[in-house]
């Protein structure tokens, strides 16, 4: 019996080490979350402001504070995952907190707007605001989901694993063309000397590579050898063909591994400076609010 207990204990604890930053503590911040909203939704039905709701109200005012020191306790995750501790308050728990606290933004920042949106700078904090709550969905859907991609396509092998092999690949390669004669061994150092990661971030991004020489140099082998007769025995061609269907492979999965670390590179790049903009927005927002009133 005591055996038991300590297993299912063991087995609940290990439930909960894997549990994702979503479901932290079963869904705690999601449930403070959807309170907020809901209060924040029935008091804004229920408290008669005159002449109607606006951000200049004292209503809309408590909501704007509320709003703000929000955003600033926000950007503080930045700083929290300097520091790798375990506990209520660890990385995990911030992280949780930081995605459904700032979704509670939403409604905090659209009831105290009032519905009432122009051409000013109250209107660019907000329209900042959720542009940052927007790309930080994505980037919620990214880190659920890439990890897992980056796993699989790497099949137990690092990135250094990944590109070593390519390096063996290639040494193979100019061994296997020592034979060939000069036009098919310039179809061979054409995948040599390409930068097979060649074409900036935006070929990265996309993961396509028109140009890929060893695509090329196999197409045009293939293309060759249909039109001559197959030698007997051990045709070099064959070992070269071979050696680039290899390479072929395993460029795809480097420049899969790498498109994929890219998406999360164009993410932070989206995220990160609107939430500094968002900032010098919001801080011109207060700075106007308080001179003017």
């Amino acid at each position: 019996m005591a055996s038991q207990a300590i297993s299912a204990k063991s087995g609940r604890k290990k439930v909960v080490m894997h549990d994702g930053f979503l479901k932290h503590a079963g869904f705690r911040w999601l449930k403070i979350s959807a309170a907020i909203m809901l209060i924040c939704i029935v008091s804004y039905l229920f408290i008669d402001v005159s002449p109607r709701h606006n951000g200049g109200s004292w209503y809309g005012y408590t909501l704007g504070t509320i709003g703000a020191l929000l955003i600033l306790w926000l950007t503080m995750l930045g700083v929290r995952k300097r520091a790798m501790t375990p506990g209520q308050w660890s990385l995990k728990a911030w992280t949780s907190a930081h995605i459904y606290l700032g979704l509670s933004l939403i409604v905090i920042g659209t009831l105290h707007t009032g519905f009432q949106l122009g051409w000013n700078i109250h209107t660019a904090a907000y329209v900042f605001m959720m542009i940052v709550i927007i790309s930080g969905i994505v980037g919620i859907y990214f880190y659920v989901t890439i990890p897992k991609a980056l796993s699989d396509n790497r099949d137990e092998m690092t990135e250094t694993e990944m590109l070593e092999n390519l390096r063996s690949l290639d040494r193979q390669l100019h061994e296997a063309a020592q034979p060939l004669s000069g036009e098919h061994a310039a179809l061979v150092l054409q995948s040599l000397e390409q930068d097979p990661f060649g074409g900036g971030f935006f070929q990265r991004i996309s993961g396509k590579y028109p140009d890929c020489a060893t695509r090329q140099a196999q197409a045009d082998l293939r293309r060759e050898r249909a039109y001559q007769p197959r030698m007997g025995g051990d045709d070099p061609l064959d070992k070269v063909d071979a050696l680039l269907e290899k390479k072929e492979a395993t460029l795809a999965r480097v420049r899969r591994h790498l498109k994929l670390k890219a998406m999360l590179q164009v993410w932070l790049f989206v995220h990160v400076p609107m939430t500094f903009a968002l900032i010098a927005a919001l801080t011109a927002h207060i700075i106007s609010v308080f001179f003017y009133w």
